[in-house]
């Protein structure tokens, strides 16, 4: 009997599916273990990126140098100051992070949520730019402009912030519109140039960050958008009525900035798997061929993620300005755009990921302070972790060869197409 064949442009749902049929799952514990999922990929390749990450902190380590010199006359002192370092090193930066028991003992609340509030603090940009990056990557589009959609919303949001005087509730949810329209123009004029050009969207996304990094120097030069006495490249403070509320007291920095987050999450989560223009963007992403056989708009879809993609790193913009900071400087977008790759990769562009690879991240950059403070470990080490995941994530081929995983080996265009439809 032949094999029965499904013709995508007849099925537009062929187009998601088609690359999705696995054989027969196995059964038994050890069975799916060797057939290990992305999701056991991930972690194993978190994992991975620690041990390294470990190793060369013990290297960075100088009783662990001092020991070496006299490592074959005695290794233990190698090994017990290395690994002695390690476990430091990793402490602090959990106490950096999560809860530190010596701010704890003070018994004041910011001793107490002070780290969590930091960790969440760094997450909330870092997932709405992930959203962003994840959800082009899932429409096919590889976005790079992050960090001028955060300049332009913090541009935005911060002006709407400073120059006009409204109610405070008003007043905040201008701003908010007013950063998110901000990066969704941005966006969208890659996404535009996309459709109607076929200019590839890594080239004018780059390019259009660097025009925005330029407007924002420009516009810090300008009086009414400079504050006086005119002498720094600072703007203006945003008032009182358009800032973010606290969430866990004002001792501590974490702000409403976070609610946006999830809401952004759960919104690209329903836009995915719930609404049919997800659907649409997701099978122009799988098939762009056969999206437009089935008659479906591939230069429209191209423009409208591009527009919802640079709404969400407006609102990251709109965190910054009107939460984390109250005044817009040449530093505003704080590496988000380009961290927020690494956030929707670690996450598999899957909003549920990108959440928990955003607390990851906003961890490690809250605790590489604390680990820097406490142990003199350099803080590039955390950066140099965080590229390990990265590594790791983008050759899952490697993940699976270190631990003798069977399952596919296609890499991050495999995980894309077949993986990442959940």
């Amino acid at each position: 009997m032949s094999e029965q064949t499904v013709d995508p442009a007849a099925d537009p749902q062929a187009v998601l599916t088609s690359s999705q049929q696995d054989d027969e799952p196995p059964r038994g514990f050890w069975a799916r273990y060797a057939r290990a999922n992305s999701l056991v990929v991930t972690l194993l390749a978190f994992v991975t990126a620690m041990i390294l990450g470990g190793l060369l902190i013990a290297v960075a380590d100088p009783r662990t140098q001092d020991a070496s010199h006299y490592f074959f006359q005695y290794p233990w002192d190698t090994f017990r100051y290395g690994f002695a370092a390690i476990g430091h090193g990793y402490v602090a930066l959990f106490q950096g992070a999560v809860f530190n028991p010596h701010t704890a003992a003070k018994g004041t609340w910011a001793g107490y949520v002070g780290p969590i509030s930091e960790t969440l603090t760094n997450a909330t940009p870092l997932i709405l730019g992930g959203l962003s990056v994840g959800l082009a990557f899932r429409a096919g589009l590889f976005n790079i402009g992050g960090q001028g959609q955060v300049i332009a919303g913090a541009i935005c949001a911060g002006f709407v912030g400073f120059h006009w005087q409204l109610p405070p509730g008003l007043h905040l949810l201008l701003g908010i519109i007013a950063g998110a329209l901000g990066g969704a123009a941005w966006g969208g004029l890659a996404g535009l140039l996309k459709a109607k050009t076929g200019a590839h969207e890594v080239i004018t996304t780059i390019m259009l960050n660097y025009i925005a990094v330029s407007l924002l120097a420009y516009l810090l030069s300008v009086k009414g958008f400079q504050a006086p006495p005119y002498g720094q490249a600072i703007s203006n403070t945003v008032h009182k009525s358009a800032q973010l509320p606290p969430l866990l007291g004002s001792s501590v920095r974490v702000h409403g900035g976070l609610i946006l987050a999830l809401l952004a999450a759960w919104f690209v989560h329903w836009l995915l798997t719930k609404s049919t223009l997800g659907f649409r963007l997701r099978a122009v992403g799988a098939n762009q061929f056969a999206s437009r056989t089935a008659g479906m708009s591939v230069e429209r879809s191209y423009i409208t993620v591009m527009l919802i993609a640079g709404a969400l790193c407006g609102l990251a913009g709109v965190s910054q300005i009107l939460g984390t900071n109250s005044q817009l400087t040449g530093d505003i977008d704080a590496g988000i755009g380009f961290d927020a790759i690494t956030v929707a990769l670690l996450g598999r562009a899957n909003a549920r990921g990108i959440v928990a690879a955003g607390l990851l991240f906003g961890a490690l950059h809250a605790g590489g302070t604390q680990m820097q403070s406490a142990t003199g470990t350099p803080i590039d080490l955390v950066q140099v972790i965080q590229s390990l995941i990265v590594l790791f994530i983008a050759a899952p081929m490697l993940v699976r060869a270190i631990y003798r995983l069977k399952g596919s080996t296609s890499g991050v265009a495999g995980e894309l197409a077949k993986g990442w439809n959940g």
